[in-house]
């Protein structure tokens, strides 16, 4: 019932909202949609991983290559999650074998070599970008207002979270869960760990792609500036404060972060204020907001108010 009215309510917010707002709520959605399956990358699967947003880039950059030569941009749209799983399955193979520290630093150095790729690549219109990108149609139909792309990004958050839903509840979903726990013991149990791993890897991506590939019709201009490391990391922040292992939790998380961002800028570019202001004020934020949740909710928000509801409600049984 809870799930049904907070569905409700974001299906109507987007039609009070001003044009400067909804177009927080879309990007609010995007990243919505790439943290719920960092956070079952995260969560479950114990892969801390810092290049989630070059999976967001290869989806965006799929849809648009796709786009401009003159492929059906709902065909882009579809293939940019299955362009990001399938690179993410390529190069999942060798990287998961790392572990801790070493896998969040390969990741990062992928997404870095990713970005220094598409500068340089003329096929990807180089450190200019694609420009001109159509809006996305299908049927004859054409989304080209705001609203239509807010309903579009509820539609893809509401599909990456029933997508995310079924598999925990699924017997891999059963697997991870020891894994997320004892990875040994897993392992000697029979569970498949590194294939395990290695698919919701590529769902992770998956999700980030499809955000990705929606970017990229809605804004109608990509460059490799538009998917910096700090994307990744805003994308970590939200899992971890919302909650590893959350659905709930990483939609709290990132609409969190996507409101405390937005205020950040819009206070960073008041006069006076100097030119580096948003993306100093941007990383603090980040800084005092992880340690804050490691400090007195380690495990997230998400959790630790469902802990405390069922310390409540034990405390009222025995009382009773």
């Amino acid at each position: 019932m809870k799930w049904i009215i907070a569905l409700a309510a974001a299906a109507v917010v987007p039609f009070f909202l001003p044009p400067g707002q909804l177009t927080v709520y879309i990007l609010l959605g995007l990243s919505a949609m790439a943290v719920v399956g960092l956070s079952l990358l995260m969560g479950y699967a114990g892969q801390v991983s810092l290049g989630q947003a070059s999976f967001t880039a290869i989806g965006a950059y799929t849809a648009g290559l796709l786009a401009v030569h003159g492929v059906p941009t709902l065909l882009g749209l579809l293939a940019a999650p299955l362009v990001a799983a399938l690179a993410a399955g390529l190069v999942g193979v060798p990287i998961l074998r790392l572990r801790g520290h070493q896998l969040a630093f390969a990741t990062l150095a992928l997404q870095l070599i990713l970005l220094s790729v598409l500068g340089d690549a003329d096929w990807a219109g180089g450190a200019v970008g694609l420009q001109g990108l159509p809006y996305l149609s299908a049927g004859g139909f054409e989304l080209n207002q705001d609203r239509d792309y807010a309903c579009l990004v509820l539609a893809g958050v509401v599909l990456t979270t029933l997508i995310a839903s079924a598999l925990v509840r699924s017997r891999v979903g059963r697997g991870l869960r020891a894994l997320a726990t004892a990875p040994v013991a897993a392992g000697a149990s029979g569970v498949p760990v590194g294939a395990y791993r290695l698919l919701v890897f590529a769902v992770s991506a998956a999700f980030a792609g499809l955000a990705g590939g929606i970017y990229a019709f809605y804004v109608g201009y990509l460059a490799p500036g538009s998917f910096p490391v700090l994307l990744s990391v805003e994308y970590v922040v939200m899992a971890v404060v919302g909650g590893l292992g959350s659905i709930a939790g990483a939609l709290l998380g990132a609409t969190l972060i996507t409101l405390a961002v937005q205020l950040l800028t819009t206070l960073a570019t008041q006069p006076g204020m100097p030119s580096y202001a948003p993306s100093v004020l941007s990383y603090a934020v980040y800084a005092l907001l992880l340690i804050a949740v490691v400090r007195y909710v380690p495990k997230g928000i998400v959790p630790a108010l469902l802990l405390r509801k069922g310390i409540l409600a034990t405390l009222h049984r025995r009382s009773s």
